[in-house]
């Protein structure tokens, strides 16, 4: 019988079980008490936080990765990203990837006015001395090594904090970072 969790990725995670590597990194094991055998669907890289889906299900992690899903992330930016900023990384912009350019697929994206709660606080990201922040969503069906962070640098707007808060349908709606909630699918769609 597979298993499912959904789980707020707390920053400073990595999204695997096992880092053989000579400095000490958290896992995501030292949160739940997951089964042998159990898997992150997709990857948040250790600076990124939000939602993320794991199961015992390998044929779940093919459907949840392929490209008709889409993954929305809300990234705080460094400035008060403009509607032209916005609407370039609607139309698709220019990042590199394994060396070579790339022009990012047309993607959803706005200005986000207000927060939803699951996104709290999180860790201090710098002083308001330092200039404003502001945030956009980001929805899309690629996805590239780091590349929202990526695509709101090639508009001029750096990313300070990166949020995943939807796969398909299911959202992060109510969970707090670090909490895991065990389902019994995904029920997945687009």
């Amino acid at each position: 019988m597979h298993r499912y969790f959904i789980l707020y990725k707390p920053h400073g995670y990595l999204s695997q079980f096992v880092y053989e590597k000579k400095r000490p990194k958290k896992k995501l094991g030292e949160l739940y008490d997951f089964p042998e055998g159990t898997m992150a669907i997709g990857r948040l890289d250790e600076d990124s936080e939000g939602l993320l889906l794991l199961t015992t299900d390998g044929m779940m992690s093919e459907i949840v990765r392929s490209k008709t899903i889409q993954k929305e992330y809300y990234a705080q930016v460094d400035g008060v990203i403009t509607l032209d900023a916005v609407e370039k990384l609607k139309s698709g912009v220019e990042i590199g990837f394994k060396g070579i350019r790339y022009t990012t697929k047309p993607c959803e994206a706005f200005l986000v006015e207000l927060l939803p709660d699951c996104i709290g606080e999180g860790r201090r990201i710098r002083d308001e001395r330092h200039g404003p922040t502001s945030w956009v969503s980001i929805a899309l069906t690629e996805g590239k090594f780091r590349q929202v962070r990526k695509m709101t640098a090639a508009v001029g707007f750096p990313t300070l904090r990166l949020v995943r808060i939807r796969v398909g349908n299911i959202h992060l709606h109510h969970l707090k970072a670090g909490e895991v909630l065990e389902v019994t699918d995904f029920e997945i769609t687009e």
